[in-house]
């Protein structure tokens, strides 16, 4: 199936140019949400493949959106101010997880929760002219705010969360984070560096969710520390790559754009309570299908396979 990665790729590409009449920027709009989601459940799921469940994601995400928007503001050329996200999320993980990462399960996902809110609050609390407080900032868009060309801005992105996926996937890395996953004191026996390689994992992630934090707020002109840093973003991050199955790179990927345009479908039709359906469903996938969307897709490779 090496035709489904190129063909989607192109259909991603020929979004701009759907005839959709009055609602052509609706539907980029909502084609870029979809990217940006993507992207942020992709770049969690590096992580979460050593078997750590992180609730930061929001945290690099608002960091690498401030981390643009401060240095933008600043007289820093935009392409660099652009740069500084990851930069800033890759290099905060880093000393988050010399602490942490030596945590498990509950105790590793409430210290990430709580340095979530820790960062938010600071934000806050930081001088008007510096983070712009509660009201936060009005970030400069890139590309002078040119719908098409951020789509496809958002579209490099996950082909570089992609690819960063699909080079671990391919390398040795894959089978260490796999080892740790399932059971560190095996990986230590067989020789895999278990800190290190989780904090690489971790900052990795971080790194890639920062850029998605610089790319979204350059898309979206503006930051504020109670979105910005909302747990909302890690809890959709973690429920999309769930939904469309973790430890994968298709997966998330498959939930972003199955979740997010069930999300805009179901605003249209219901206005009033669309979110209890929307959730409704989420949830009966996740009991009834613990390997996300591409479970099915393995399967029925798995029965073509059998029945040749």
């Amino acid at each position: 199936m090496r035709w489904v990665g190129p063909t989607v790729v192109v259909a991603a590409l020929l979004v701009p140019l759907i005839p959709a009449g009055g609602y052509q920027q609706y539907v980029v709009q909502v084609a870029t949400f979809v990217l940006i989601n993507a992207a942020a459940a992709l770049a969690w799921d590096i992580q979460a493949r050593t078997g750590q469940l992180s609730l930061a994601p929001a945290a690099f995400f608002g960091l690498g959106a401030y981390a643009y928007t401060m240095a933008a503001l600043r007289g820093v050329p935009l392409p660099v101010a652009f740069l500084l996200g990851p930069l800033v999320a890759g290099a905060v993980s880093l000393g988050l997880g010399v602490v942490t990462l030596r945590l498990h399960g509950l105790y590793f996902a409430i210290a990430t929760l709580a340095f979530a809110e820790v960062v938010k609050v600071i934000f806050k609390e930081l001088p008007l002219d510096l983070t712009g407080g509660a009201v936060g900032l009005t970030a400069p868009p890139l590309l002078g705010g040119h719908q098409t060309g951020l789509y496809y801005l958002g579209l490099c992105v996950l082909l570089l969360v992609v690819a960063a996926s699909l080079a671990i996937r391919h390398s040795r890395l894959h089978y260490a984070f796999t080892a740790i996953r399932q059971g560190e004191l095996t990986a230590r026996v067989l020789g895999v560096p278990v800190v290190r390689t989780k904090l690489l994992a971790f900052a990795l992630s971080a790194a890639l969710t920062g850029m998605v934090g610089a790319y979204a707020t350059s898309r979206l002109f503006f930051v504020i520390p109670e979105d910005t840093f909302g747990i909302g973003l890690s809890v959709t991050a973690l429920a999309t790559a769930i939904f469309g199955g973790v430890y994968t790179t298709a997966g998330p990927v498959l939930g972003a754009i199955i979740l997010r345009s069930l999300e805009e479908g179901l605003r249209l039709v219901l206005r009033e309570g669309y979110l209890a359906v929307y959730g409704v469903i989420l949830m009966l996938v996740i009991l009834y299908l613990p390997g996300g969307l591409v479970s099915l897709w393995n399967r029925r490779s798995r029965d073509a396979a059998g029945g040749d």
